[in-house]
């Protein structure tokens, strides 16, 4: 099981929420690789923790839909199934689309033109096709729309699903294209007119076009 050296996680964290935040990225990315089987041993060396929140680490996880937990057997990462893609976006696109509708009427013009600045640095990242900072600029684009509705009922949900959108994308079944650019216009230009039912409509489109993407190009 090759584990990376040299990783930094800020140290405000629990151990226990540094491991988790660790080990996700490592799956979501594909350093510890679909079907690989896990070590706890060895990972809490790699960690620097004890063996404890490595375990309490890997049981979020496995709750999430990560690894799988065997007991007495074995623990392993997930299976990647790109058909997943249904199963992941449409809850994932009813919160981001509830999130945009609660912000519209208390969005501010600075917070819009943040927004939009994100959106050029997409778009740009797009051209050049650098799709991985896309997928960041993505994220934080969105999540910051996520942020302004202040309710972390919202916010922690949709952060596990987006730790599966990564996954799903690092494994080429999420396609990112500059339709989405436009979606993001359209959607600022929404909450500008403080049209609440177009911003809810705008995102659930933005996010669910992806499926179509996936289905299409497995016909192709």
């Amino acid at each position: 099981m090759p584990i990376p050296a040299g990783f930094s996680t800020p140290n405000r964290l629990s151990a226990k929420q540094r491991a988790f935040q660790q080990l996700q990225e490592w799956i979501v990315d594909g350093t510890l690789r679909p079907g690989e089987k896990l070590n706890d041993a060895e990972l809490a060396s790699a960690l620097g923790v004890s063996r404890t929140p490595v375990r309490e680490a890997l049981q979020l996880l496995n709750a999430e839909g990560f690894v799988e937990m065997n007991p007495g057997v074995s623990t392993q990462v997930t299976e990647v199934d790109g058909a997943d893609i249904t199963k992941i976006l449409p809850p994932l696109a009813a919160l981001q689309s509830l999130a945009a509708e609660l912000v519209t009427e208390t969005i501010t013009p600075e917070q819009i033109e943040v927004l939009r600045k994100l959106n050029m640095e997409f778009g740009e990242a797009l051209g050049k096709g650098d799709t991985a900072y896309a997928l960041k600029l993505d994220e934080e684009f969105h999540g910051l729309i996520v942020e302004l509705t202040d309710n972390s009922y919202i916010s922690n949900t949709i952060s596990m699903f987006q730790a599966h959108v990564r996954r799903l994308f690092f494994h080429n079944s999420i396609i990112l294209t500059k339709d989405s650019i436009e979606d993001h216009e359209k959607l600022l230009q929404a909450f500008e007119r403080g049209d609440r039912e177009e911003a809810r409509l705008i995102v659930r489109r933005n996010w669910n076009r992806a499926i179509e993407i996936y289905y299409g190009q497995r016909a192709q």
